[in-house]
C-alpha cells in the first residue's frame, strides 16, 4: 500500500474517531442554562430544556424535551411543549472556545395552546413583549437573532379561557429565516384545518410590537382551501350553518389596524337549520378593515355573486370571546331568478317536485344582525315577471278551481310577488305576502316555514275580473256560477268585484298542500290583508247581506276539504 493511501486512511480514521468521541468530550449540558436564559429573555416566558446532546455531523445540539410557560393570567399549564429540540451551532467556536453561537432552531412535534380571554386578548400577545420593555432584563431581546427557525409536525389547539370548546389544527408548520425580534423577517405558516382543508400564510412579520405581540406588523398572502365551516368549532352545529370555504386574500396589519382584501367562495352552503346544501357556489369579493385593539371591523362595499346574480354588501362586525356578531346590509336589484334557484335549498326552500324557476328578476333589501350562530335576517323581497315552470297552481287548488272553473295552465306565471321576510335559525316567517297571478288573480296572506321545511300559511285568493267572468260562464247559473255572478257583480259592501276564497298552505316547500279554509280560519288575516273582503268570510253573518254568496259557497265545501 502506498504511503499516500496510508496517510489518507489515517486521516479518515482520526476523523471518524473525533466524530465518535468528541461529542462526549464537550460538556454540552453546561450550555443548557445559557440557552434557557437567552430563550426566556427573548420570549418573556420561562423556558425549560431536557438533557442536551451534541452531533458533530449535523453541527447541532439536541434536547430531549422543551417546555415554554404560558402567561399566568391565562393558564398555569405550558404554552408550548415538544419532545425534541435541535439547535444549530457554529462548530469551531464551540470546540475551541466553548462559545455558543446559534444558527438555527428546529422544534419537532410541538403542542401549542392558544387561548383568548373575556377581554379579547390572546395568551401569545405578551410573548416576547414584557421583557423587551424592561431595561433590567438579563438579555436584550432586540439582539436575539437566528438564521432559521422551524416548527414542524405541530398541533395547535385554539379556544377560550372559560370554556372547554376547542378547535384543533394538525400538521402545523412554521418556517422563518433571519429571525430578529427587532426587524422584519420572512415567514411561512401552514396547517391542516379541522374537518379537512388547508391553511397557508406566506409573507413577512415584525418587528415585534413591544406592548402587544398581536399588534406586530404583518404583510402576507392568505390561502384557505376547503375549510369545513361546520367543523371549525367557532360555529354552533345546531344553528344549521355549514359549507366549504375557499379563500384567497392579502393581509396587511400596521399599528393595530388590519386590512384583508380578496375573494372567498362558499360551496355547499347551508345557512339555516332544516336546509340542504346549495348546489351553486357563492362568491364574495370583499374588503374589510379590522381594529385589533377593539376587536371590531368594518366591511367596506363588497359584492356577493351567485351565477350572474349580484348583491352588494356592507356593514360592521365585532369579534367577542365566542364567535362573531354581524350587522350587514344586503341590497340587490333585478337578480336573475333562474340563477338563484340552486341556492334556495340553503335557505330551507325547496321548489315543488318537477318545478323550476325559468324567468323573473329578484330585488331585495335585507339586514343581517346578530351572532353567526343566531343570525336574524329581515327585510323585503320582490319578484317581478317570474315563471315557475312545471307548477300548475290550478291543480294544487283543485278544490277551488274545479268549482270555479279556473285553469292556470302547467306553468305558474307571476306578474309580481312581494313579502316581508324574517329568517332565523328556527325558520322563515313571511308577512304581507302578495302575489299577482294573471291567470288566477291575487294571492295574499302570511305564514311560516319551520326548520323542518313545514309550511303553515293562511292565505286568500281573489279572482281577477276576467277569471271570475270565465268561471261564471263556465258554471250553471243556478249553481256555483250563480254564486260567482252575485260576487262578481259587486254585491254587498265590497267594490273589488272579485271572488275571494280563503285557504291554507300546509305540507312542505317541496310538496305543498293547498286546503280550502271555508270554516273561517283565515278571517282574522282577511280583515287586515283584504279590508272589505274580510266582510265576506264564508259562514259569517253579514248585516245587509242575508244571502251572503260565500256563505252559500261554504256549504258546498263543508268546513274543511282534505288535500287533493
Amino acid at each position: 500500500m502506498s504511503r499516500t493511501v496510508k496517510i489518507v486512511l489515517a486521516i479518515v480514521g482520526i476523523l471518524i474517531l473525533l466524530i465518535l468521541v468528541l461529542p462526549f468530550l464537550i460538556p454540552v449540558n453546561q450550555f443548557r442554562p445559557t440557552i434557557e436564559q437567552k430563550a426566556s429573555a427573548a420570549l418573556a416566558r420561562q423556558v425549560h430544556l431536557g438533557n442536551l446532546s451534541f452531533s458533530l455531523l449535523s453541527g447541532s445540539l439536541a434536547a430531549d424535551d422543551l417546555s415554554i410557560a404560558d402567561d399566568p393570567q391565562f393558564s398555569q399549564s405550558a404554552f408550548l411543549t415538544a419532545k425534541s429540540l435541535k439547535v444549530g451551532v457554529e462548530i469551531m467556536p464551540l470546540i475551541f472556545s466553548k462559545s455558543l453561537n446559534v444558527t438555527g432552531v428546529v422544534i419537532d412535534s410541538p403542542q401549542v395552546t392558544l387561548l383568548r380571554n373575556a377581554g379579547g386578548d390572546w395568551n401569545y400577545s405578551s410573548l416576547g413583549g414584557s421583557t423587551a420593555k424592561s431595561p433590567s432584563s438579563p438579555s436584550n431581546p432586540g439582539q436575539f437573532s437566528v438564521q432559521k427557525l422551524e416548527l414542524k409536525n405541530g398541533r395547535i389547539t385554539i379556544g377560550n379561557v372559560n370554556t372547554q370548546k376547542r378547535s384543533v389544527y394538525d400538521n402545523v408548520s412554521v418556517t422563518a429565516s433571519n429571525v430578529s425580534l427587532a426587524s422584519k423577517f420572512p415567514v411561512t405558516v401552514s396547517a391542516d384545518l379541522p374537518g379537512g382543508g388547508t391553511f397557508k400564510l406566506d409573507g413577512t412579520a415584525g418587528p415585534l410590537d413591544q406592548t402587544n405581540n398581536v399588534l406586530s406588523p404583518v404583510d402576507a398572502k392568505l390561502t384557505i382551501s376547503s375549510l369545513n365551516l361546520a367543523s371549525t368549532g367557532f360555529l354552533d352545529p345546531s344553528a344549521g350553518l355549514g359549507g366549504l370555504l375557499d379563500l384567497d386574500a392579502t393581509l396587511s396589519s400596521v399599528n393595530g389596524q388590519s386590512e384583508t382584501k380578496g375573494s372567498a367562495k362558499l360551496s355547499k352552503a347551508l345557512l339555516i337549520a332544516g336546509g340542504s346544501p346549495s348546489s351553486a357556489p357563492v362568491t364574495v369579493d370583499f374588503d374589510t378593515h379590522y381594529d385589533l385593539r377593539k376587536n371590531s371591523g368594518v366591511l367596506d362595499p363588497s359584492s356577493l355573486k351567485i351565477g350572474s346574480a349580484v348583491a352588494h354588501l356592507n356593514g360592521t362586525y365585532v369579534v367577542p370571546t365566542d364567535g362573531a356578531v354581524l350587522r350587514i346590509k344586503v341590497e340587490a336589484q333585478n337578480m336573475p331568478a333562474k340563477d338563484l334557484e340552486a341556492f334556495l335549498p340553503a335557505l330551507g326552500i325547496n321548489l315543488p317536485k318537477g318545478a323550476s324557476l325559468q324567468a323573473g328578476t329578484l330585488s331585495t333589501n335585507l339586514d343581517m344582525d346578530g351572532p353567526t350562530n343566531k343570525m336574524v335576517t329581515t327585510g323585503t323581497v320582490v319578484l317581478n315577471n317570474g315563471k315557475l315552470a312545471g307548477f300548475d297552481l290550478g291543480s294544487k287548488l283543485s278544490a277551488v278551481s274545479s268549482l270555479l272553473g279556473v285553469k292556470t295552465g302547467n306553468d305558474l306565471v307571476i306578474e309580481k310577488l312581494s313579502s316581508n321576510l324574517r329568517m332565523a335559525p328556527e325558520g322563515i316567517k313571511a308577512d304581507n305576502f302578495n302575489a299577482v297571478v294573471p291567470a288566477f288573480g291575487t294571492l295574499v296572506g302570511a305564514g311560516t316555514i319551520d326548520s323542518k321545511n313545514r309550511l303553515d300559511f293562511k292565505m286568500a285568493a281573489t279572482l281577477s275580473s276576467s277569471a271570475s267572468t270565465t268561471a261564471a260562464s263556465a258554471t250553471p247559473a243556478s249553481g256555483v256560477g250563480g254564486l260567482i255572478g252575485k260576487f262578481s257583480g259587486g254585491g254587498g259592501n265590497c267594490k273589488s268585484g272579485g271572488t275571494t276564497i280563503p285557504f291554507q298552505i300546509q305540507g312542505t316547500t317541496s310538496d305543498p298542500k293547498f286546503i280550502p279554509d271555508v270554516g273561517g280560519l283565515a278571517s282574522g288575516m282577511l280583515k287586515s290583508q283584504l279590508g272589505c273582503a274580510g266582510n265576506l268570510i264564508p259562514g259569517k253573518s253579514q248585516a245587509g247581506t242575508p244571502n251572503n254568496p260565500l256563505g252559500q259557497l261554504g256549504g258546498l265545501f263543508g268546513k274543511k276539504k282534505p288535500p287533493q
